[in-house]
């Protein structure tokens, strides 16, 4: 049993892998243009899965490959479920809340997202309260390093770009409202069995 729950995590990371390896390969067609935000709309999701270069998308995908397996307990359908909700959620808040943000391409916004969706919903298991608490205290610190002391060169050296610190904090915004949602209908599917 625990080879299959392992060999479907593997296979899922890979294929989100391979996706994010194609993209690449489509780099002009899939980043986040702002002038091409209503007539190309695919892009407030590609944009999250193209890099800028191969750097850039090794990063990310280092830290995309930890989460499922940093958080085992993590369901895959809701993972996936977050893959699809979360980068047109930061697409939308650029256009409309960050309108200086013209180009955009990379998956940290989502990444941020994600780690505290699933750190919020490790609360809600006692073995691994204190991990996710360690860990949303972790991303909330280097959110509030970020934005005092914006502090990016080394990484925006190897990239070759700047660091969108925006991005972080709109996925970390989102990913705490999703979590929100979806625990209170678990909450509410919960209490409507009962009766």
């Amino acid at each position: 049993m625990v080879n299959h729950i392992l060999m479907k995590r593997l296979l899922f990371v890979a294929c989100c892998m391979v996706i994010s390896a194609l993209l690449q390969l489509l780099q002009a067609e899939s980043v986040y243009w702002r002038w091409a935000f209503w007539s190309e709309p695919w892009r407030w999701w590609s944009a999250h899965w193209v890099h800028v270069n191969w750097i850039h998308y090794f990063l990310n995908i280092f830290a995309f490959i930890c989460l499922p397996f940093i958080f085992p307990r993590l369901r895959l359908s809701v993972l996936a479920a977050l893959l699809l909700v979360l980068p047109p959620l930061v697409s939308i808040s650029f256009y409309y809340y960050f309108p200086e943000v013209e180009v955009y391409a990379g998956l940290s916004g989502v990444l941020h997202g994600l780690y505290i969706a699933a750190a919020l919903d490790a609360l809600t298991i006692a073995s691994e309260r204190r991990f996710a608490l360690l860990l949303l205290a972790v991303v909330g610190l280097k959110l509030f390093w970020e934005n005092i002391f914006a502090a990016h060169d080394q990484i925006a050296t190897m990239i070759g770009s700047p660091v969108l610190i925006e991005a972080h904090l709109l996925g970390a915004w989102w990913g705490v409202i999703c979590t929100a949602l979806w625990l209170g209908y678990r909450q509410y599917q919960r209490h409507h069995a009962l009766e």
